[in-house]
């Protein structure tokens, strides 16, 4: 569904690292987390196509929503200077999102501009008294955000890539060492951290999976993917989130 939305706010909160929050009836639609929102950049023929982003926060009694992206390609970076007030095209709610279940402790895994759909999904899980553990991981300290949100609701453990804050290394290098049992895990991130968590974990879990985009609704055939079954599956609509074994990674 196509909407218009306006621009309550915008900051960067890491190193080019953005979060908008917008407002309007659409956001009584968004109920699952992991879903996300397809945002026209422009209202020229420049950066035509939309661009997908996750919603990192829902708050329907603002009849307000927030997308947290990374500005680091033309069409992002002129997202980055919308301002309070200014009007945002973009089709929502779209995708299938994260199943919130009931019960025991989950372990929660995002990796870079993979982590913001996980803190609604954190947020949903805690209200059901789910008891949530997260390891995030970023390139260095200049690129971490939401540590204190994330910590709010639950363990939170760091893992930069060059050292420079929590451990050195990947999420991997955090979860292997943990000594807590899990009941499932949720992750998103970058394919390659997504194969080694679901190789690593012995449990079950729901991965959400990063894809260029053309329609965001299932026609243009731009972000399919193979299924462990042999079939096809279009991470607009079929995901982007999908059960741990279910896609070839």
């Amino acid at each position: 569904m196509k909407n218009i939305m306006t621009v309550v706010s915008q900051e960067e909160i890491a190193d080019k690292i953005y979060e908008m929050v917008l407002e309007g009836e659409i956001t009584q639609n968004m109920t699952t987390p992991g879903q996300f929102v397809h945002v026209r950049v422009s209202g020229s023929t420049e950066n035509v196509l939309r661009r997908p982003i996750s919603i990192s926060d829902i708050n329907q009694d603002k009849s307000q929503f927030t997308i947290t992206y990374r500005a680091d390609g033309e069409g992002t970076g002129k997202l980055s200077r919308f301002k309070p007030g200014d009007a945002v095209d973009l089709l929502s709610p779209l995708g299938s999102g994260y199943p919130v279940e009931p019960g025991g402790h989950v372990l929660i895994v995002g990796g870079g501009i993979g982590v913001p759909p996980l803190y609604e999904l954190s947020k949903q899980l805690n209200a059901i008294g789910v008891k949530t553990t997260h390891v995030l991981g970023f390139n260095s300290s200049k690129d971490i955000f939401y540590e204190e949100k994330f910590r709010a609701l639950g363990e939170t453990l760091i893992a930069t890539a060059d050292g420079s804050y929590g451990t050195e290394g990947f999420v991997t290098d955090v979860t292997r060492h943990l000594t807590d049992s899990f009941d499932r895990f949720y992750a998103c991130g970058p394919k390659v951290m997504l194969k080694a968590v679901s190789d690593e974990l012995d449990i079950d879990g729901y991965i959400s999976l990063e894809e260029r985009m053309g329609c965001g609704f299932g026609v243009c055939y731009a972000c399919v993917c193979q299924r462990a079954d042999g079939t096809q599956a279009k991470i607009c609509t079929d995901g982007p989130v999908f059960r741990k074994g279910e896609i070839i990674l």
